[in-house]
């Protein structure tokens, strides 16, 4: 995996121990390792997209991943006349900690002083890129991967059972948590301080929710300009993009189309099974803007292809499906000579998109009736023994149930870990070893710290963090670096998002309407039928086929069996879901399935 890494405390052995904290990166003759390592401290970077970089100046030492935008300009002209990892050491010189408020787009930076005992990190203000850490015996140990971090012997690779909680709860290890003991990540805004032996945090950004009072032309106009800004920034030599034909991706393609003022290349993926298959909606943005269009139809025996590679490529186990085709689609654009995609991740997240923010509407409706309505009529009615378990009631009973639990737990509804007891999922002393609440409190730690009381902002910060930085971030950045592409993310340009923000509530979310603004603002650019279309995605039709196709059927088997093998889970309980993936349900069964058996290839691959 490319990135950075080193360490601040001293050690010996400096070159091998950073050779061994890089692995593949430090072998890898597609990337250029640069370090650096004295008595005090040792620094590394790698990358095949020369993303990557280090500067030692006066005692100091900075080391930056990424492709910032420096807002200073004399900065800006020491990133372009030389590079971004000087910028970063002369900025800390000038500015200090407030440096990364200073910067813009994905980076993640570490600087140290190993005279005074100092140290700094911050992570860019989406997540794009990943900066992980550990204070151990005087030695703060950092890197972009958190296996580059535990391989330094003053760390080591102890898993932390409450990890594997929290990765069948969220089907990734949200941050801070990692998969090692001591191992932590840093948040998305977040800085990390080192001084006198005490490791601080802090935000140096907060998502700001203000709404902006300007009518829907001047915020139309602004859209379009902060839009065709973030694609011409972001354009490159040798660029595609994705197409799955939602909302986003036809908004990055024309948008993209628009300011090259000709054709771009697109790449989609397709599935030949019910209900997944969304291609004609591609073919309908490809139509509608002239795109040099690449079609690959997903088999069975792609994901047994897949499963081997997503369990090396990524650092910790990873349970999105979606990883499959996102990895395939980029490996067609390799293939067919591109280096850079576009991706248009983020547009959800930040305009209002996702299903659950109408959704919750209706709940949060529940909670303004009158307490003596609520309780006084309707919920001795949804609770009447022997009807309601039986239609219409039933449906009132499950949207009381659900209203009266406060987000943003009702999010979690239908969580696999809160339809089933937990003594009935896992063993008594992997629950004794674990604390369940955490999940639940790190979502409200989130849902809490929003710039904004109202419940659909809320829900979108929520988003930035859990859905985008833990996750699709991950999925879609981990798997196209797998195949030898840099991808470009549009719509999380850090002026998109403070334009997206300061936008009202209902210009994101209008009654049962989600991304009113951003589809109102685009009728010009956007096909008609994608305005329409239902939110599908990259999704993946795993619990089916593996039911039809053998070859795939025996890599869960296998997995499976090892995975009881492990004593976490209850063998009644794995048992239990494949007999229902195995029934009318494979698609539902078939996610949490998936992500067991990830989790174990992921063990197995990494010498767990």
């Amino acid at each position: 995996m490319d990135g950075i890494f080193g360490w601040l405390g001293e050690h010996g052995a400096h070159q091998d121990l950073i050779r061994h904290m890089g692995g593949a990166a430090s072998l890898s003759p597609e990337g250029a390792l640069h370090a650096h390592s004295s008595q005090m401290l040792g620094v590394a970077a790698c990358s095949r997209f020369g993303k990557a970089g280090i500067h030692i100046e006066n005692g100091l030492a900075a080391a930056l991943y990424g492709r910032p935008r420096f807002l200073d300009n004399e900065l800006a002209f020491i990133a372009r006349d030389q590079n971004p990892a000087v910028a970063v050491a002369h900025g800390w010189m000038r500015f200090g900690e407030k440096l990364p408020t200073l910067m813009q787009g994905n980076f993640a930076f570490a600087v140290l002083e190993p005279i005074k005992k100092k140290a700094f990190m911050a992570l860019d203000r989406v997540g794009a890129e990943r900066l992980c850490y550990a204070h151990r015996g005087g030695q703060l140990v950092f890197g972009s991967s958190v296996q580059s971090v535990a391989a330094h012997p003053a760390v080591g690779r102890s898993i932390d059972p409450q990890s594997i909680y929290d990765y069948l709860y969220f089907h990734t290890i949200p941050a801070p948590r990692s998969l090692y003991q001591g191992v932590h990540k840093l948040l998305p805004g977040q800085y990390l301080t080192l001084k006198n032996g005490q490791i601080g945090t802090g935000f140096y950004w907060q998502a700001d929710y203000t709404p902006v009072d300007a009518g829907f032309d001047s915020h139309r106009r602004d859209f379009r300009s902060v839009l065709d800004q973030a694609v011409r920034d972001a354009d490159a030599p040798a660029t595609a993009a994705f197409l799955s034909g939602g909302t986003d991706s036809s908004t990055v393609v024309g948008a993209l189309t628009a300011a090259r003022g000709a054709p771009v290349d697109t790449f989609s993926i397709g599935f030949d099974a019910d209900g997944f298959d969304e291609m004609e909606y591609a073919r309908c943005a490809v139509e509608r803007y002239g795109s040099n269009s690449h079609e690959y139809y997903l088999k069975p025996a792609d994901i047994v292809t897949a499963i081997p590679i997503i369990a090396r490529e990524y650092d910790e186990p990873f349970g999105n499906n979606s990883a499959v085709p996102t990895y395939f689609c980029a490996k067609a654009a390799r293939e067919a000579g591109f280096e850079n995609m576009f991706a248009g991740d983020g547009g959800d997240e930040i305009f209002g998109g996702n299903a659950r923010y109408a959704k919750q509407r209706l709940f949060e409706a529940y909670a303004r009736l009158p307490a003596l309505l609520r309780r006084g009529l309707i919920e001795p009615v949804a609770l009447l023994p022997g009807l309601s378990d039986h239609f219409p009631l039933s449906k009132l009973k499950s949207y009381v149930r659900q209203a009266n639990v406060g987000l943003p737990l009702r999010l979690e509804s239908y969580n696999f870990l809160h339809r089933t007891p937990l003594d009935q999922i896992f063993v008594a002393d992997f629950i004794h070893a674990v604390d369940p609440s955490t999940a639940d409190a790190a979502l409200t730690e989130v849902y809490e710290r929003t710039a904004s009381d109202h419940y659909i902002n809320r829900m979108m910060h929520l988003d930035l963090k859990f859905t985008l930085a833990d996750n699709d971030l991950r999925k879609v950045g981990t798997m196209t670096e797998a195949a030898g592409i840099e991808v470009h993310y549009p719509l999380l340009d850090d002026r998109m998002v403070a334009f997206a923000n300061h936008l009202p509530v209902d210009y994101k979310v209008r009654g049962q309407k989600l991304r009113w603004f951003f589809k109102e603002a685009l009728t010009d650019l956007l096909p008609e039928k994608i305005i329409n279309k239902s939110k599908h995605g990259f999704g993946l039709p795993f619990g089916v086929w593996s039911n039809q196709y053998a070859p795939l059927g025996e890599v869960v088997g296998d997995s499976l069996s090892d995975f009881k093998r492990r004593g976490w889970i209850q063998p009644a309980y794995l048992d239990h879901m494949l007999a229902m993936q195995r029934g009318p349900h494979a698609s539902y069964y078939g996610v949490m399935i998936w992500v067991m058996m990830m989790l174990e290839r992921w063990l197995q691959e990494n010498g767990h």
